[in-house]
């Protein structure tokens, strides 16, 4: 079991770096693409849209069609969200559409179908990540997925999953108990998976502020240690949505980022439905690149972080000095003695060490068609 974990990790390792290049060398491509097999969902959670009590599972033959045409789009990582995407009943032979057309796979999922012998059969299939948000150490009327309900399935993962597993905590209205998503992160931690934390947005995706003591929790969890995170986390855009603040940036949704719908239908994310509102199949490279670069008047106070992080591999790409820097900055001056991760060590040996980078990081450099000192570009208005 460790041996296969090993080699399975190694083999995500090569495949992330692929994911990496691939956006580093174009920008016509998606990056990840969310895609919704039903929209039904066991649960009720109060502060969601994005469910029902009533869909059909997307017949297999269509999921399959629509994975296929993700890849022919060139898309690296494939998102399965809903809904519960565990109700459908040919969930791991879409698992495994993805992974035989080379995207990446991954399941966002409540957790309440979990079993070891369900983990069993994601391994099977070939997941790669696994991300299960947790809003409360206690259910109530708000909301079932507590960690109470769920840790004996946290339990079971930590044992028996070969993939990654990303446990998610949130904060903002509706969630009673601040303190909760703190210990969360804090069991998550204990059981060797990764923790983020979310801030809940409206029913547009639109920035909901943080309370004093919620603020004061998600201070606690940014001074977690770094291996809690993923490279995501380093970013300003939560900073600021903590504090109700706009980000300033370029959204891509559309190009770098798709919501596929049960209907089969593109749109800018989750919270965007009807925008653009094209077919899949229908959808092409010259729909890409326009729906990629239109503005969204929403985008100061989106609070959508998947669309956030696909933007934020496009500013490494524009300026990948620049972004590296900025991102290093912010991290140690709230943490005086951090030490990043090998994959942001590496990045900044190549980008921001002119005299150590050598001939080898020239050669890297040239591979990936990125400069370490690229001019800032004109931003989008």
């Amino acid at each position: 079991m460790k041996i296969r974990k090993v080699l399975k990790r190694a083999g995500r390792l090569v495949r992330e770096t692929r994911m990496f290049v691939r956006a580093m060398q174009s920008a016509s491509h998606p990056i990840l693409a969310q895609i919704v097999p039903t929209r039904r969902c066991n649960l009720d959670c109060a502060y969601c849209n994005e469910y029902d009590k009533v869909s059909s599972p997307v017949p297999l033959n269509m999921m399959l069609r629509r994975i296929d045409r993700l890849a022919d789009l060139g898309t690296t990582i494939i998102t399965l969200s809903g809904g519960e995407p565990m109700l459908h009943p040919d969930l791991d032979a879409i698992i495994q559409r993805i992974r035989q057309r080379g995207a990446i796979a991954t399941l966002i999922t409540n957790g309440l179908l979990l079993t070891r012998d369900r983990i069993k059969g994601l391994n099977r299939a070939g997941l790669d990540y696994l991300q299960i948000s947790i809003d409360n150490v206690l259910p109530d009327e708000i909301s079932k997925k507590s960690l109470k309900v769920l840790d004996l399935k946290l339990q079971w993962l930590a044992k028996y999953a070969e993939f990654q597993v990303t446990i998610n905590s949130v904060l903002g209205a509706g969630i009673r108990n601040p303190e909760d998503a703190f210990l969360i992160g804090d069991r998550a931690r204990k059981l060797s998976f990764t923790s983020t934390v979310g801030i809940l947005h409206d029913h547009t995706g639109q920035l909901k502020p943080l309370a004093p003591e919620q603020q004061r929790v998600y201070e606690q969890f940014r001074r977690l240690k770094t291996s809690l995170f993923s490279f995501a986390h380093f970013d300003s855009f939560q900073e600021n949505i903590s504090r109700g603040l706009p980000n300033d940036w370029h959204c891509r949704a559309g190009g770098r980022f798709l919501y596929i719908c049960e209907e089969g239908l593109v749109h800018y994310c989750s919270q965007q439905r009807g925008r653009p509102g094209i077919p899949l199949e229908d959808y092409t490279f010259e729909d890409l690149v326009r729906e990629g670069a239109r503005p969204k008047e929403c985008a100061p106070f989106c609070t959508i972080s998947c669309v956030h992080q696909t933007a934020m591999l496009d500013d490494f790409r524009e300026r990948p000095r620049q972004t590296l820097a900025a991102i290093l900055e912010r991290r140690r001056k709230l943490d005086s003695t951090f030490q990043p991760p090998a994959m942001v060590g590496f990045l900044s040996w190549l980008f921001l060490d002119e005299r150590r980078r050598g001939p080898l990081g020239k050669w890297i450099l040239n591979i990936l068609q990125l400069k370490p000192t690229a001019a800032t570009p004109t931003r989008r208005a």
